[in-house]
């Protein structure tokens, strides 16, 4: 077991270049299983989630090769079945991806419920009620469930709820389909866009990604190509989030800024100097952080996945700051943790309140998802003494070397196995 060590640091400085989409990549190495061809990928990041999705594609027979580039070359033409594994395919959310990708080409598919980062309940009653429309007929077991279809037909399907992850899946299964299918209330984030522009390149006949409708013409067969994810606004709104944490300067590098309008703005309004250029966005410290009111939202709203890195920030604003959590009310273990350095927040129903201006103090802490972590490492570069972060393995999910990057702008921190730092294994379980 692993854990990270983070020392106060003042005022990093320095760029960062910014890895592909991790949401965007566990997207793209799905539908690329919708190709009759062999299909190449760039830009893809190095991750656990990504390990994971390997292991489950080859276990059916896709072939996949990656080089240290980063180049991922996959050929679906050996798949022989559409049992994933249920342990595997319940380790992480996303895996429902693969119900989209397989079931036009094979009639039937075998996956264990979304698993992943723990928020109380990621329903799946979207993409089950587009199937279902679509001509599926679902059988659920206790560790997995069952999608089957002669034929997958167009269909018109509302959301009753702005979902990304359902959006991505049915466009998928849409794809092949006979017919024309149209989603209402689609999600319109850039992982959406990638997803689509992706099968477009392959021969899909896909338009309004990027809009709440959607429609999607099936077509019989996909080609190969080659294309590259987009990079990852998540870890890049982080990367600037560190700045005004620590009094520095960051920059952050290929980047599309479009796709962090609002944090940028919220970043504005509390206070940080920022610059856009093309391809980059430089993040300034003012010396000066004004609390905010934030609610989270789809995009182009405030990510949810932003808010916990914002939540470490924001405990170093003077005044009192409101965090509204619309998407995933529960989403504030993260919270819990940075109380334990000495942080003055309360949380109740979905919403916390932040008195900021406190100074933190370096603690033992324990990372509970992906998100947390980024906000946890934060919190240490500010707070006095030193902060030691268990549950590596949640940051690890997201992030190809999250150590690296922060020592590259100057950041003390390290990565090292927990036997080396006493006490810490006996006090994870009083984190959580």
């Amino acid at each position: 077991m692993k854990a990270i060590k983070v020392e106060q640091t003042a005022s990093l400085q320095g760029s960062v270049k910014i890895p592909g989409s991790k949401n965007s990549s566990l997207a793209l190495l799905a539908a690329a299983c919708l190709s009759d061809e062999p299909v190449t990928l760039l830009g893809i990041p190095d991750i656990a989630d990504l390990r994971v999705i390997y292991e489950l594609g080859a276990e059916l027979g896709l072939q996949v090769d990656r080089t240290p580039a980063g180049a991922v070359t996959l050929d679906p033409n050996k798949i022989s079945h559409t049992t994933l594994d249920p342990a595997k395919s319940s380790s992480f959310r996303s895996a429902y991806y693969f119900v989209g990708s397989l079931l036009a080409k094979f009639g039937k598919v075998s996956v264990g419920y979304p698993g992943g980062d723990d928020f109380v309940s990621r329903p799946i009653d979207q993409h089950i009620k587009a199937l279902k429309m679509m001509g599926a007929s679902f059988t659920f077991h206790e560790n997995r469930y069952t999608v089957e279809a002669r034929e997958l037909r167009g269909a018109t399907i509302y959301f009753d709820v702005v979902t990304s992850g359902a959006t991505i899946n049915i466009m998928l299964a849409a794809a092949r389909a006979k017919g024309t299918t149209t989603l209402l209330n689609a999600a319109r984030d850039p992982e959406v866009t990638d997803t689509a522009n992706f099968l477009n390149q392959m021969g899909a006949k896909i338009v309004g990604a990027g809009t709440d409708t959607i429609r999607i013409e099936g077509v019989d067969s996909l080609k190969g190509c080659t294309y590259t994810v987009i990079p990852d606004r998540l870890i890049a709104g982080a990367f600037l989030m560190a700045a005004g944490i620590t009094g520095g300067s960051v920059t952050v590098e290929d980047i599309i800024p479009e796709h962090l309008t609002s944090c940028l703005a919220k970043l504005r309004e509390i206070g940080l100097d920022i610059q856009e250029e093309a391809t980059s966005i430089t993040a300034h410290s003012t010396g000066i952080l004004r609390a905010v009111r934030v609610r989270t939202a789809m995009y182009p709203g405030f990510a949810t996945d932003l808010q916990q890195p914002l939540t470490a920030l924001l405990t170093q604003a003077g005044g009192r700051s409101i965090i509204g959590e619309r998407v995933y009310p529960a989403r504030f273990n993260h919270a819990y943790q940075l109380m334990r350095m000495g942080a003055e927040i309360k949380v109740r129903s979905g919403v916390a309140l932040i008195q900021g201006g406190r100074p933190l103090h370096g603690a033992l802490v324990h990372a509970s998802d992906v998100r947390a972590g980024i906000c946890l490492i934060l919190a240490g570069l500010c707070a006095e003494g030193t902060t030691t972060i268990a549950g590596v393995q949640h940051i690890e999910r997201g992030y190809e070397d999250v150590v690296g990057s922060f020592r590259a702008l100057g950041a003390r921190i390290g990565i090292y196995e927990s036997a080396s730092l006493p006490g810490v294994n006996s006090a994870i379980q009083q984190c959580n």
